[in-house]
């Protein structure tokens, strides 16, 4: 009896009382059963790569304080600049860094920021680069 000879060869009709689902609509029924929500969004956020912050030497500082201070001298001839920064990331420990030309409203010291004339705040500790074009 082992060896399921009495059923191996019965022919299948399907159900007497009902019409038989489509194949299509049988798929589909499992179709929002998901054992592991959210395991998608895990697996591309865990792939996202980010940057640690730069820290900068004494000297790479002392020469960024040089730059802005000039910036801060010329800040009336709206100088254009190019300037590359870190932003945090929201989610994860480390970041992006970002280059973009623009032209500074005001430094800021006390606060230790960059305003720009979009209203953008940049601290000037998460400033690797600055320049005037």
């Amino acid at each position: 009896m082992n060896d399921y000879s009495d059923i191996i060869d019965f022919d299948y009709q399907g159900p007497k009382n009902h019409v038989r689902m489509p194949k299509e609509s049988r798929a589909f029924q499992f179709g929002s059963f998901r054992a592991l929500s959210g395991y998608d969004e895990e697996l591309k956020e865990a792939r996202r790569i980010v940057s640690e912050q730069i820290i900068l030497s004494e000297d790479q500082k002392y020469l960024l304080d040089q730059k802005l201070q000039e910036i801060k001298n010329n800040i009336n001839s709206n100088p254009q600049i190019k300037i590359t920064y870190f932003i945090k990331d929201l989610k994860k420990y480390g970041g992006f860094y970002k280059t973009i030309i623009t032209n500074i409203k005001k430094i800021d010291f006390p606060n230790k920021e960059i305003i720009l004339f979009n209203k953008e705040k940049i601290l000037i500790k998460n400033i690797i680069n600055i320049d005037i074009i």
